[in-house]
């Protein structure tokens, strides 16, 4: 075979192994997005829906005891109160997990640092404050946030520091080895679908350190 025929093999067979690896993103991100809406109608159904249940039932009772049992009423309302009002933060705490209204209202900046304090765990956060991105992109450093401080925290800070130069936005993440490799190799879609890189090593003394970079152009 000729050198050049050689070589022409040889980026075919690249082509080829390339396009089966983008097939195969192509449906984990199905797949994700599938169980994404799988968590969500959960969710929903555990726990809103719970609660305007309760709601109903108390609603009825209140009726039934309504010019008889003034104390009783009393009780029933407190009690559907505290359901409304757990429900609205259910509802809250869903709607931030499918899109974060501080996306837009605060910028990715705000993002970070409201997760970091939801999360409960020990947190360092380094961003610039006033960056804005696009959407997808400030969504994908959010997800893979969310992931790390998901994993907890083991006597040392879970970690995210977010870089800019004029071509790509960089970010590096240190947390917990425990967790999902399944939720990593999502990202990792993810993030080549946007055209970007993803990697990640051991951290020494334990943990693990992912690093990224997403074209802003």
């Amino acid at each position: 075979m000729e050198p050049g025929q050689v070589g022409a093999q040889e980026e075919l067979e690249r082509l080829r192994v390339e396009i089966e690896e983008l097939r195969a993103a192509r449906e984990r991100l199905v797949r994700a997005a599938d169980a994404d809406r799988r968590a969500i109608e959960r969710e929903l159904h555990g726990g809103v829906h719970q609660r305007l249940v309760a709601l109903a039932t108390s609603l009825q009772l209140a009726r039934l005891a309504a010019g008889s049992d003034p104390t009783e009423v009393e009780a029933l309302l407190d009690e559907m109160e505290r359901d409304v009002r757990q429900a609205l933060d259910e509802t809250a705490l869903l709607a931030q997990g499918i899109y974060p209204s501080a996306l837009e209202l605060g910028g990715l900046a705000a993002l970070l640092r409201a997760a970091a304090v939801n999360a409960d765990v020990p947190a360092t956060v380094d961003v610039s404050d006033g960056s804005s991105h696009a959407p997808e992109i400030a969504m994908t450093v959010y997800l893979c946030w969310l992931a790390f401080l998901a994993r907890g925290s083991n006597g040392r800070p879970v970690t995210i520091a977010v870089g800019e130069d004029e071509e790509a936005l960089t970010f590096e993440l240190v947390g917990e080895v425990s967790g999902s490799d399944a939720d990593l190799e999502r990202l990792q879609d993810r993030v080549t679908a946007l055209g970007g890189r993803l990697t990640t090593e051991p951290e020494p003394g334990g943990g693990i350190r992912l690093a990224g970079s997403l074209p802003l152009g």
